[in-house]
């Protein structure tokens, strides 16, 4: 039997407005090379000068992960020669990083949290992009200096699913402090998994293998588990040494196989040594205050919903994974919808239409205020939930008004007494019978006298009230 070993280091570009080390834009699909000045094309005589805003917001998450947040980081260069990067090094923080010492704690699927500690997250300038076309190559600068946090785990991931329920953490809590869009379709978000396998039992860990540049999910899940059977094959044949070794590997999506890109570089490989452009990056009290301003974070919240809205912790979970799905649960509380209610008809009801449709809940066609509004007149009884998904799938379709599409689709619930009353003696006069087997002990018939009183009030009638009023009339 064998243990897996999986650390993971996460690239999220922050959103500042310019870049790490000069003042040119960070606004993505620009024209070629428009983006940039003497700075990030690595002129002679230009100097780079430190983004106070990527700071901060380094900072803001470091805070978020209960890390040491220095007050004095330095920052190195990384050596290199490839066409995105003019200067033959990417500026980084090898030696003494921003945000030291942290930790993410992870949902499993048995309802507990498992910890994982945060080695470093680190500020770095991002290379340019390379564009192959047939027999030739172009290079576009223009995210050369964009500013990039990389945050480095510890190696405490033991499956792909912790490594999924990590980076969705991650990328949920970036996207609450809003410090990244952490887009993974435009490179936003994307990380590097560094996995091994060690018999159980052994402390040493095994040979670790990097594949680099994943920006999805599932395909992180898919190159793991390739991965893990790739080591534990070459274990069980005895070739283990032979074919297994430490290198740099790619993900092949359409093969679903990773294939050997280059061997490992080591530290000493990219000769690292002090930036001598850059002096230390002091941060002031007012930069500490400022990344302290925070909202509220995903495990407060949950813990929130599960202890005041009594929600249960799986729909606390789901809700809060994402930060516009929250606030579209709160802005339908604001209306005065129940939560229990509300819950339903935003996870099941309303993201189930969506993903039919080309929206999300960025841009619903029905706003938070008026699902709010319709789960309300649920909540009081103006209308069934039969009716209620009926006028949903009219409002996916155009805006209206609730109360007019209730009275001119004839949905109003019937809660008069006396109307249902006289329905059901109606029933109950026909089916004698039946009202007998009833009274001699057979329960389930209540069952088809509450399904002919709605058969005859064409399912207007309050279902509440009619099992109310049947259990006075057969009593």
């Amino acid at each position: 039997m064998f243990e897996t070993v999986i650390g993971l280091e996460v690239h999220v570009q922050l959103n500042t407005k310019t870049k790490l080390f000069c003042s040119c834009p960070t606004s993505f699909a620009e024209h070629q090379n428009s983006n940039t000045c003497p700075t990030c094309l690595a002129l002679p005589g230009a100097l780079p000068v430190v983004n106070k805003e990527a700071a901060v917001k380094a900072m803001r998450l470091g805070y978020a992960l209960n890390a040491n947040v220095v007050h004095a980081s330095n920052f190195d260069r990384k050596s290199y020669f490839y066409p995105d990067s003019p200067s033959a090094y990417q500026i980084t923080q090898l030696t003494n990083a921003i945000v030291q010492n942290g930790e993410l704690f992870i949902d499993l699927e048995d309802g507990t949290q498992k910890r994982i500690g945060i080695t470093q997250a680190h500020l770095e300038a991002d290379a340019g992009k390379n564009i192959h076309e047939s027999n030739y190559s172009k290079v576009d600068l223009n995210r050369a200096g964009t500013p990039l946090l990389e945050i480095v785990s510890e190696p405490e991931m033991r499956s792909s699913a912790e490594a999924v329920a990590y980076l969705k953490k991650l990328h949920s809590t970036v996207r609450y402090l809003d410090i990244s869009d952490a887009n993974m379709q435009e490179g936003s978000f994307r990380c590097d998994v560094n996995v091994s396998i060690r018999p159980k039992g052994q402390k040493e860990f095994g040979i670790r293998v990097e594949i680099k540049n994943i920006n999805s999910f599932r395909f992180v899940e898919m190159a793991i588990a390739y991965e893990v059977q790739r080591q534990i094959e070459a274990y069980e044949d005895g070739v283990y040494e032979q074919e297994i070794f430490q290198e740099t590997r790619l993900f092949n999506v359409d093969e679903g196989v990773t294939k050997s890109m280059r061997g490992k570089e080591e530290a000493a490989d990219y000769r690292y040594f002090p930036d001598p452009d850059l002096r230390p990056l002091v941060v002031t009290q007012e930069m500490i205050d400022e990344a302290k301003e925070m909202p509220e974070l995903p495990d407060v919240k949950v813990k929130r919903y599960i202890d005041e809205l009594k929600i249960k912790r799986y729909d606390a979970l789901v809700l809060c994974s994402e930060k516009e799905l929250a606030y579209f649960f709160e802005t339908m509380l604001e209306t005065g919808a129940t939560p229990k209610t509300s819950v339903n008809w935003l996870t099941t009801e309303l993201l189930g239409r969506l993903k039919k449709t080309e929206f999300d809940i960025t841009n619903s066609p029905v706003s938070a205020t008026k699902l709010g509004e319709l789960v309300s007149k649920i909540d009081d009884g103006t209308i069934s939930g039969k009716g209620a998904k009926e006028i949903l799938d009219v409002l996916m379709e155009k805006d209206a008004d609730i109360s007019e599409l209730i009275d001119s689709m004839g949905l109003a619930q019937v809660s008069d007494d006396g109307a249902i009353l006289e329905i059901i003696d109606k029933i109950l006069e026909a089916n004698q019978d039946k009202v007998e087997e009833f009274k001699a002990g057979k329960e389930k018939l209540f069952g088809f006298f509450v399904g002919q009183t709605m058969k005859a009030s064409k399912g207007s009638a309050n279902p509440q009230k009619v099992n109310e009023l049947l259990r006075e009339r057969l009593s």
